[in-house]
């Protein structure tokens, strides 16, 4: 119990200090939920808050992290998805079967110019996946495609760095040493 009491109090103490990291970070393309135990089955919800200047975000493209397995998208009414695979040079088992490919990228593009989101307006591009086992950080490239102009939001801190620094910052989540029984492994 004691233990549990611990971990849960440093998951708040990562949170609270999410809150402030990105307390300035609203323009940004950043995560609902900022932290996650290491080999979890993890919600990324991405969440835009702006187009490029005045203009409608039409594409949303996530590029999915060395050692995330398993990437599903949400689909998006008026939206439609493209999955883009590679093989894998370690394959993987889950649910009982080898995976040698995974998705390394997935693309929401809006079907009319009615489907994109104006700036004005805010949304989210949801997947799931599986985090790697190992604690750290990890970035999660972000392009933003708008009827006129676009957004990579790409850019990780060099050592010494502070994320807030970036002009562009890569969607950041922090991977927690996992809680081991309660994670869902695959």
């Amino acid at each position: 119990m004691q233990q549990l009491t611990i971990k849960l109090r440093a998951i708040q103490v990562l949170l609270t200090g999410a809150a402030a990291l990105f307390g300035n970070a609203q323009a940004h393309v950043v995560l609902d939920y900022q932290v996650a135990p290491a080999g979890s089955s993890y919600k990324a919800s991405f969440k835009v808050g702006h187009g490029c200047g005045a203009s409608a975000t039409r594409q949303f493209t996530v590029e999915i992290p060395a050692g995330v397995r398993g990437a599903r998208p949400m689909p998006k009414p008026g939206w439609t998805l493209e999955l883009q695979r590679e093989k894998l040079a370690q394959p993987y088992l889950s649910h009982g079967r080898e995976v040698a490919e995974d998705v390394v990228r997935i693309t929401w593009t809006a079907r009319t110019a009615d489907y994109a989101l104006a700036s004005a307006h805010y949304d989210e591009f949801v997947l799931v996946a599986t985090v790697p086992q190992q604690p750290g950080p990890l970035y999660w490239p972000v392009r933003q495609v708008c009827e006129q102009g676009r957004i990579d939001w790409v850019e990780q801190p060099q050592p010494g760095q502070k994320l807030s620094d970036l002009k562009s910052p890569a969607a950041l989540l922090e991977i927690l040493p996992g809680t081991g029984a309660g994670a869902h492994q695959h």
